[in-house]
């Protein structure tokens, strides 16, 4: 079901995000800074943020004032002079809800402010309808909030991350080819059925958000996810921030248009990434080949992993395709690591040679020497990188309602 609004006015930007946030960039800075690495030293937080001791003090007072920040028992010093007072973010201070939207399924779950999950649901999905899927999100959101009972007082907002081009600002689904969704005004229609303020993202970069934060961002100044499975998503941090796009897209990899086969993508276009080297491609190749209509995608790795040609071929010009994605995605931004994730990383073993060969051969200069690293995310991991959506909106002051 796709819903076209019949005018797409934007919305009253109504702030909440707390006034010491608004008001004083440093505290930002500050309290980001401690998500990622307290407890820590003030002193400590002001070599690595460039911020002044007193800036950094004046932040600090204005978080404790908020009760979201706690000072540990002075450490000893190696230096003569005032004891190290530890402090750190107080993470069950703000709770979160974060919603992951699939094509059949939904995940949601409620985490602390640090996205550490309290309380999760999975549920089915009987329909993708614009409606079924609001009042869905509806549904858990709900459910968790009674899960929370007496903590739930403490939600400061609902993500919901969703795949394609989103527009964040607006709270409006562009595009979702995927879900057969065009110009869905999601924030809207779920703030009739949900009392809390609204972050609607895209689901890679959701997930980027929670790496940034809680995994390979915090030692790395810039990095990318690139995500396999249905679809290949790719979510980018550099030069210490998510990129979102001046328009709201950004590490669309698996439609750079670097495929040389005819095969229509879900976008509509031809010669996209995503018709050589997601999922869907990889098993419809190797379901026509075998002239195997009903071939499941447990059934391909099998054929892959016993050596049938057919089914290797697939996995290797997939691998391929990958790699010169990577390699060309890395020479334009530069990344020092890059986490493949998804779920076809069980995968991995099948294209991991070709992909890394790829890479490689299309990589330019000093490039070759990112890192590609892979882990296993769960689909409770993307609802966790929705909520901290919230957190990272609240930061940046986009957080509405």
């Amino acid at each position: 079901m796709t819903q076209t609004p019949t005018s797409v006015e934007e919305e009253p930007q109504t702030s909440t995000v707390p006034g010491e946030f608004r008001e004083a960039p440093a505290v930002t800075t500050v309290f980001a800074d401690l998500l990622k690495h307290g407890p820590v030293a003030r002193v400590t937080v002001a070599q690595r943020t460039g911020l002044s001791q007193a800036a950094v003090t004046k932040a600090v007072n204005r978080l404790d004032l908020r009760g979201l920040i706690s000072t540990h028992d002075a450490a000893p010093s190696s230096t003569p002079g005032r004891p190290v007072q530890p402090i750190s973010v107080i993470e069950d201070a703000q709770v979160t809800i974060g919603v992951t939207v699939r094509v059949d399924e939904i995940f949601a779950v409620a985490t602390t402010i640090r996205a550490n999950v309290l309380h999760s649901i999975h549920r089915p999905l009987a329909s993708i309808a614009v409606d079924d899927v609001v009042e869905a999100i509806a549904e858990v959101v709900d459910a968790l909030v009674d899960a929370l009972g007496p903590t739930a007082d403490r939600i400061v907002g609902v993500g919901v991350a969703v795949s394609g081009d989103v527009d964040k600002e607006h709270g409006i689904v562009r595009d979702s080819p995927r879900l057969n969704w065009s110009q869905v005004q999601l924030r809207s229609l779920l703030g009739s059925r949900i009392p809390f303020p609204i972050v609607i993202e895209n689901d890679v970069r959701a997930l980027a958000i929670a790496e940034e934060w809680f995994g390979i961002g915090v030692d790395s100044h810039s990095f990318a996810i690139v995500t396999i499975g249905v679809g290949i998503g790719c979510g980018l941090y550099v030069n210490g921030d998510v990129v979102e796009g001046a328009l709201g897209v950004s590490g669309e990899l698996g439609h750079l248009p670097l495929a040389t086969t005819g095969e229509r993508c879900t976008c509509g276009r031809r010669g996209c990434v995503e018709t050589v080297a997601s999922s869907a491609a990889i098993l419809a190749r190797i379901r026509s080949a075998k002239n195997a209509p009903f071939l499941s995608m447990q059934d391909a790795v099998e054929l892959g992993r016993a050596g049938d040609d057919d089914a290797v071929a697939a996995f290797e010009a997939a691998g391929s395709m990958i790699g010169l994605a990577i390699a060309t995605m890395a020479n334009l931004v530069g990344p020092s690591v890059v986490l493949v994730a998804g779920e076809s990383v069980t995968n991995y073993d099948l294209f991991e040679q070709h992909l890394r060969a790829a890479f490689e051969q299309h990589a330019f200069g000093a490039v070759r020497d990112c890192r590609i690293i892979t882990r296993t995310h769960t689909f409770e991991d993307w609802a966790r990188g929705a909520a901290a959506s919230v957190v990272h909106s609240m930061l940046h002051q986009t957080l509405t309602s």
